[in-house]
Formats: structure tokens, sequence, C-alpha cells
């Protein structure tokens, strides 16, 4: 009798336990949480993420050279093309980026090329917000005569190996005219010529040995790329640039130098030895 009574009862706890969720951790909260975490990466949706890795294009504002630059120096620089995060652009063209020269090393007088190495430090929005940071060049304006080395960060001069060439040529061609010249008075033209020749590549090897490589140079107007190394975060007020002041980009110049090597030679006047 008791049995019969009680076996409703334990059909109905049954049925009970069957409708609990299976998983105990799986909270309201954990799910609205993942719902509502954005694709950008940010913990909130009003908050804009530029990932690290991202290529920022920027153009020269001032000039540097292995010449004149030292370890320390700024070099300033601003943003060409608008960076975009989550369908808004964060990092408008005309922001300004600071970075440093962190090392120089000259070209040499008989070997070795200009060397300049910087990195970037800050980023300022055109409405004042700014963000400190390390990024590296990732790229260099592909009319520049410099060539970057991506692994270690390093800007090179070209060499100038046909252009010494050249300058002991034409050293000798205008020894030998004018030792021809002489020995043609003197009645022994091919000696005179043999002789110039050779005193005159002589002075041409000295001049080059007294003379340094092409300089590193990265010209007012130079563009290249910036590739971040951390990401940078803003939340939507710090990305509202309606009362930003409008201005013309500041860093048209004539951009990078020519190659050394296609410079148009000019004729050299050499003393006669």
């Amino acid at each position: 009798m008791h049995f019969r009574l009680m076996l409703p009862l334990f059909v109905a706890a049954l049925w009970l336990s069957a409708q609990e969720p299976s998983g105990s951790n799986a909270t309201p909260t954990d799910q609205s949480l993942k719902a509502s975490t954005p694709l950008n990466g940010a913990t909130n949706p009003d908050e804009y993420v530029v990932a690290s890795g991202t290529k920022v294009p920027l153009s020269m504002i001032n000039s540097i050279s292995t010449k004149t630059a030292s370890e320390g120096e700024r070099i300033y620089l601003e943003t060409v093309f608008p960076i975009l995060a989550n369908g808004r652009v964060v990092i408008p063209p005309g922001s300004y980026v600071a970075g440093t020269v962190t090392e120089v090393k000259r070209p040499g007088r008989m070997k070795g090329r200009g060397e300049l190495y910087v990195r970037f430090d800050s980023l300022t929005l055109p409405n004042g917000i700014t963000r400190d940071f390390r990024a590296r060049v990732g790229s260099l304006d592909g009319r520049a005569s410099e060539t970057l080395d991506k692994s270690e960060g390093k800007i090179k001069s070209e060499g100038n190996k046909a252009g010494d060439v050249k300058t002991v040529g034409e050293a000798a061609g205008a020894g030998a005219t004018v030792g021809g010249l002489a020995g043609a008075a003197a009645g022994h033209a091919g000696l005179g010529a043999g002789i110039g020749a050779a005193a005159g590549a002589t002075a041409g090897l000295v001049g080059v040995l007294l003379s340094r490589g092409p300089e590193a140079v990265l010209a007012k107007g130079t563009t290249m790329e910036m590739v971040l190394d951390r990401s940078l975060q803003f939340n939507a007020s710090e990305i509202d640039f309606g009362n930003s002041m409008s201005r013309p980009q500041s860093s048209d110049g004539p951009g990078p130098l020519p190659s050394h090597k296609s410079q148009s030679s000019t004729t050299r006047r050499w003393p006669i030895p």
C-alpha cells in the first residue's frame, strides 16, 4: 500500500531532474559575456583596437643623414593613410609619429656603407590623444636608393664601387692626355702618355681613399611603413575628430634623394701631374 503511494512521487522527482541544464558551469552571465565580446579584441563594444602587426604608412617631416645625425636624435613623421578598427577610422591621415635614431654608422673611406637604426616611440592623433608604443620600419620608399635590412631594422646607403672605378679611370684618362701633350713637346709622346696615365690613376685612387661613400639619408617626404609591435587601444571618445582642426600635410617635400649611381657625372678637373 505504501509502495503504491510513493511511486507517483518517485516518478515526479525523476521528471524534475530531467528538466535541469546538463552543464552546471554554463551560467547566463558567461554566455552573455561571450556574446558581447567584439571581434576587434576589445572587451567593450566602445573600445577600438589597432592590432599588433598593423602596417601604418608614414611620411618624413624632417630629414636625417648619417653625415649629421647622432644617437638619440629625434625624427618626426605623419600618417598618410587612414587606419580603421571595427569599421571606424582610429588613426586618420595627418596624425603625428615621433621616433628616435638609436644608432648611426657613417660609410667608410675604403669600404662599408652608411647605416641608420631608428625606432618609433609615440603617436599623436589630430585631437591631441597620445599613445606611447614601440614600432619598427617595415618597408622603405621604392624610389629611395637606401635599402632596409628587415631582420635588424637597419637602413643602409647604396655602395659606390662603380663610382670609385669611374673616378680612377677619369683621372687616368686626364693624366694620359696631359702626359701625351707634354711628351709630344719633348719628342716622347707615348712615354709621356704612359707616365701621365699612371700618375693620373694614382691621383684618382688617392682621391677615392680620402673620400667617404654615399651617406644613408631619409629625406623630407620619404615614405615608409611602420609595423606596430604591440596593439593600440582607444575608446569611442578618444577617436572623435569632429572638433579637430584640419590642416595641410606638412611632409610635402622632394622625397628620397636620387640614386648616387643614376646622377649624371660632372666633368672633373684633375691637377697636372
